[in-house]
């Protein structure tokens, strides 16, 4: 009961699209791997990879490779060409000077088709700092933001889902003015059909548009959970609307009205996190104490936002969190997804730089930093969509209690485990 309990619960999670599911396997297997069983070393430590190529779950014998190794996001510095003798090797991937991580990416080809894969070595990955300045009215700006969120009206309107009510779980579609007059945030709220008091999370999205399920699981365990959409508009319409939305007005929208800190997309996202945790924390069910807030990549940055920005949260739970430490890129390491200052030639010609001026009121690091409360991380070392290296800096610059929960070997993906470590912290957080 409990295992199919958990693997409904994880269905959930990847349909509402926080985080992929492992890759399949591949017909052919490149497996790298630092030495060192953590995968970790100190600066100015030299770091060996082992490299192995399979077929039929057998070495292959003769396999040619393409080795490129450099910081993470940044330019190869040490390329090789090599023919596998019993389809192995182990080479010298050189180190890193300052606190960071190395990448070692390997490519061959078989019956004409190539297959790729790496790992990643970190260096001293806990002295990683920030890049992103604090800009010197940062609370000021966002305390004014949610004061005017503040006086538009809620206008709640909540409507009851039959068919995806269960014995214990009522589920609703609700939707929230936000932002401006007419504008709203919409989820799925699902709560205990037991009369009672119970803590509440709010689970916030990844990158995308999609529709939502809310999550049963969690408010058959005793907790109010509310699932939020972030552009605006129904989390109940059929596939395909979102698919013919993505295509048109929300393309791109992570850079939408960058150049403008008052026009920037994320403000109205921001405010209706908070938003949302207005509406959680005003219903008659909720025990007025245990307010949680978790989500990955994306989501994983609205979960460090919304701790920093609401003091009604209790604890958060982010994935491999986006949108941290972007600036990295103009010092010459790998940046927060989505990397707005990835052209550097452009930043050097001067394009960039109304985009400097925003970046860090939005930058989810600078939210971390106003985090009092417990935190859980969980990601990895090859993600190669939210660098490792910008996760670093956004978990070493929390002063709250803190926990890590290192997959090593996932890109952006996670592991059944991962979901569950989390999910489990999180109602241990609620339900102390």
């Amino acid at each position: 009961m409990k295992n199919a309990f958990f693997l409904c619960c994880l269905l959930m999670i990847f349909v509402s699209g926080h985080s992929q599911p492992p890759p399949p396997e591949k017909w052919v297997k490149i497996i790298v791997s630092p030495e060192k069983p953590d995968w970790t070393y100190k600066t100015g430590e030299n770091v060996k990879f082992n490299i192995k190529v399979f077929k039929s779950n057998v070495l292959l014998d003769g396999a040619k490779v393409s080795v490129e190794i450099g910081p993470e996001k940044m330019p190869v510095t040490i390329t090789k060409e090599l023919t596998l003798k019993d389809g192995s090797v182990t080479i010298d991937g050189g180190t890193m000077k300052d606190p960071g991580f190395l990448r070692c990416t390997v490519k061959t080809e078989y019956d004409g088709k190539t297959y790729r894969e790496w790992t990643t070595a970190g260096f001293s990955p806990e002295a990683i700092k920030p890049t992103v300045t604090v800009p010197s009215d940062f609370r000021e700006f966002w305390s004014k933001a949610v004061e005017e969120n503040n006086k538009l009206p809620f206008d709640t309107k909540m409507t009851l889902l039959p068919e995806r009510c269960t014995d214990l779980v009522n589920v609703y579609h609700v939707s929230l003015q936000n932002w401006r007059p007419g504008a709203r945030v919409y989820g799925i709220l699902t709560i205990p059909k037991k009369e009672g008091k119970y803590p509440a999370v709010l689970k916030v999205p990844g990158a995308g548009v999609r529709p939502y399920n809310g999550d049963v699981g969690m408010a058959a365990s005793g907790i109010i959970c509310l699932e939020i959409g972030i552009h605006g508009i129904s989390v109940i319409m059929p596939q395909q609307n979102y698919d013919d939305i993505s295509a048109s007005w929300t393309n791109q929208y992570w850079v939408r009205d960058l150049h403008d800190k008052d026009k920037y997309y994320y403000k109205r996202v921001y405010l209706g996190c908070v938003r949302a945790n207005d509406f959680l924390t005003s219903l008659p069910q909720w025990d007025g104490q245990n307010l949680g807030v978790m989500g990955s990549s994306q989501g994983g940055a609205l979960s460090l936002v919304t701790a920093g920005l609401d003091k009604r949260v209790t604890c958060a739970a982010p994935t491999h969190p986006a949108m941290v430490d972007m600036t990295g890129t103009l010092f010459d390491r790998a940046g927060g997804w989505p990397q707005p200052f990835g052209d550097k030639l452009a930043w050097k010609t001067g394009s960039h730089q109304d985009r400097l001026q925003t970046v860090p009121y939005y930058d989810a690091l600078n939210f971390a930093r106003e985090i009092k409360v417990p935190v859980f991380f969980t990601f990895g070392y090859n993600d190669d969509v939210c660098p490792p290296t910008s996760v670093f800096a956004a978990y070493n610059i929390i002063t709250a209690p803190k926990e890590k929960f290192l997959a090593l070997e996932t890109a952006h993906w996670i592991f059944p485990e991962q979901a569950e470590k989390q999910r489990e912290w999180m109602i241990k957080q609620l339900k102390k």
